[in-house]
């Protein structure tokens, strides 16, 4: 593989790794919606899925009938498709929060405490919660080895202004917790960190060729 398509590929996995690293490292939980953590992976997987799929897929006799401006017009074209795909899966998606950085046994008895203030008449089944006030009904689920917790819509019928209010509330009452650093960060930052150092390697050994490459694209020969 080229080292500019190593680039495309690679590079935004290795950015997402390092985030996640810095997220697991730090000494505060991170709330962030469903939303915003999916559209994060889908950017981080885009230069994968153009390299891949899309790549693989491609109709070469684009570039002949057409010639580079068709071709330059067709990517365009793909990255729109996959870009509009992302939007609509983040439609599609039901509400969630995810909570990175923090075991659920420590969350419980805040979201408990914060439930409580927040709608009086909330109701608790196991690890499903109804707060009729917000409009909210969720379970939790937890990934125990990597100490994160999803509050997950439970049912067609929700309120998205009663999410947002739940994840402002929440990361309010989240910022004075303080948790001891994840291990596992370690390990995600020092993939991402070594990828990086190894997608730098690949340019400094071959410069030229990621420069001709985007030249190619550009049609700047």
């Amino acid at each position: 593989m080229e080292p500019f398509h190593q680039c495309l590929a690679l590079g935004p996995v290795a950015i997402y790794l390092l985030l996640l690293g810095a997220i697991n490292l730090a000494r505060r939980p991170f709330v962030v919606s469903g939303g915003r953590d999916t559209a994060v992976l889908g950017l981080a997987v885009s230069g994968l899925v153009l390299v891949g799929p899309i790549a693989l897929f491609f109709p070469e006799s684009v570039s002949v009938h057409f010639g580079p401006e068709g071709t330059r017009f067709l990517w365009m074209l793909l990255v729109a498709f996959y870009a509009l795909c992302l939007i609509l899966v983040l439609l599609v998606l039901r509400p969630r929060l995810i909570i990175y950085n923090i075991p659920v046994d420590q969350l419980r008895p805040i979201l408990a405490e914060l439930v409580e203030r927040l709608d009086a008449d909330a109701r608790w089944a196991g690890d499903s919660l109804v707060l009729p006030a917000l409009g909210v009904q969720l379970h939790l689920d937890s990934l125990n080895f990597m100490r994160n917790v999803a509050l997950i819509s439970s049912g067609p019928k929700q309120d998205y202004q009663g999410w947002a209010r739940l994840e402002a509330e929440l990361a309010v009452a989240l910022r004075s917790v303080e948790v001891p650093r994840n291990p596992r960060g370690v390990t995600l930052f020092s993939i991402g960190l070594v990828m990086i150092v190894g997608l730098g390697g690949a340019i400094i050994r071959d410069p030229q060729s990621i420069a001709r490459t985007v030249l190619d694209l550009l049609d700047m020969k």
